[in-house]
């Protein structure tokens, strides 16, 4: 396991239990943003870095029984911390890096992504590998339910140019990986970017 796996383990792994008591609030935040993504009954719908699953249950909703919901993430506490909170109900949860996923290529009609591209050792390679799962004209949805600015000063540091989620840098950044970018809010209440998979 690299070091980047390893790191990214231990930071989940000390705060799955109390992660969902942390954040109560999120609930309608996430449940907008999944509106947002625009799924429709029977799509198929990855969550990438899902944790806890808090995105599950908003997910199976909007694609309905006939839907595929999968959530995938690389720490065993935390989809231990979503099966407890009883939310593989609404998804098959996956043990796996999203960086090397063990799907076919272009099965999904969308990812979603809540915090995942700060973690993400390699981005440009990660981002491609999500579009790898998606068929031409998916959506990809990479959310965080407070902006930046917010969530910069909950850990104490400013916000920096090289920030990959500011506009400038992420709009560029999916263009690479095989995403075209079609909507960006950053907001303090929430930060939503929206990408169309090409091709």
């Amino acid at each position: 396991m690299s070091d980047d796996h390893t790191h990214v383990q231990e930071f989940f792994s000390a705060r799955a239990a109390d992660w969902d008591s942390r954040f109560p609030d999120d609930g309608p935040a996430y449940a907008a943003a999944v509106t947002d993504l625009g799924l429709r009954p029977g799509d198929r719908v990855l969550d990438a870095g899902c944790g806890t699953g808090r995105a599950l249950p908003p997910l199976r909703a909007a694609v309905g029984a006939s839907g595929v919901v999968l959530g995938a993430d690389l720490t065993p506490a935390m989809l231990e911390a979503a099966v407890r909170a009883g939310r593989d109900r609404h998804g098959r949860l996956l043990l796996t890096d999203v960086a090397a996923l063990p799907l076919r290529s272009a099965t999904l009609d969308a990812v979603f992504a809540a915090g995942l591209i700060a973690h993400l050792p390699r981005p440009e390679r990660n981002l491609r590998e999500l579009a790898r799962v998606v068929r031409p004209g998916g959506t990809l949805a990479l959310f965080h339910p407070i902006g930046r600015a917010a969530l910069a000063a909950r850990q104490g540091r400013q916000v920096t140019p090289d920030d990959l989620r500011a506009e400038a840098n992420l709009g560029p950044l999916l263009a690479r990986s095989g995403w075209s970018m079609s909507s960006y809010v950053d907001e303090d209440g929430r930060f939503l970017a929206l990408a169309g998979r090409e091709g």
